[in-house]
């Protein structure tokens, strides 16, 4: 009894943010996470790993070995250990503390660390960002009803830049820096893209011009995708306002003549 008494104290503690005892546990997860993200992009400055190096390693372990203990106590309190270490946010919270275990046996697995950065995906969850899912529903729904819209428009977009691209290997030619046609398709997309890095440039008079062409293509291109998940953003919502709404889960993507929650099973009443 007395066990199952802690077990349920933890996951209210580590699970849950209602109560004083979770806001304040999220609340002193958070700076340790921010602290720790931090401290390991201090320690890929060489001039501060230079001093500091022994200092912020000791801290890094530290950090290493209160998150491995959270994690732990998450597998020993969670309701479905198993479920809860395959989940997405388990496996987020396993690899932001392996690499650390695993350079102490192989040293040269050490750049493994940076891994470590993918803590600060776990502020999604102390920030409790489940209470936007219809947001982010939205948001899928509107990327997934484009995808292939924006399928067709990034094949006709390589298919310009290999043109262009192939076109300006032929008039600029390896005298001026297009030495392939690979790399004179990198020029295109940098130009493209209006990204303009400027480690290759046209010289001739016909390759400028082109160059002014497919500037002004790509800001034309840069509006489409932009329009096509607009649009379907806005039916998407509509949808999502006039869909009927599960009593039992919430779930709000049904059609108006749905008998049965498509999520829990529910009866549609």
């Amino acid at each position: 009894m007395q066990r199952n008494n802690l077990k349920e104290r933890l996951y209210d503690v580590i699970f849950e943010a209602d109560t004083p005892a979770g806001k304040l546990f999220d609340v002193l997860l958070f700076i340790a996470i921010m602290t720790s993200v931090g401290l390991t992009m201090l320690s890929s400055v060489h001039s501060i790993r230079d001093v500091h190096g022994t200092l912020l390693l000791s801290l890094n372990a530290a950090f290493t070995v209160l998150f491995t203990l959270e994690y732990i106590l998450r597998l020993y309190c969670a309701k479905h250990p198993v479920r809860y270490a395959r989940s997405f946010f388990g496996v987020v919270d396993l690899m932001a503390v392996l690499p650390f275990y695993i350079g102490l046996f192989i040293p040269s697995t050490r750049f493994l660390d940076v891994i470590k950065v993918l803590r600060m995906l776990r502020i999604f969850r102390v920030l409790k960002m489940a209470q936007y899912v219809g947001e982010a529903d939205l948001l899928k729904n509107a990327l997934m009803a484009t995808r292939r819209k924006i399928g067709i428009f990034v094949v006709v977009v390589l298919t310009i830049v290999v043109i262009l691209g192939s076109l300006m290997y032929v008039i600029e030619g390896e005298a001026n820096g297009f030495t392939s046609i690979p790399r004179s398709v990198y020029w295109a997309i940098v130009t493209l893209t209006t990204v303009g890095y400027g480690d290759i440039s046209p010289q001739t008079n016909i390759g400028q011009s082109l160059a002014a062409v497919i500037m002004i293509i790509g800001y034309s291109i840069i509006a489409v995708p932009t329009g096509i998940i607009t649009a379907e953003l806005g039916l998407s919502a509509a949808r999502q306002k006039n869909a009927r709404r599960c009593n039992a889960c919430e779930h709000a993507q049904h059609d108006m003549d749905a008998a049965y929650c498509k999520h829990c099973g529910a009866a549609m009443s």
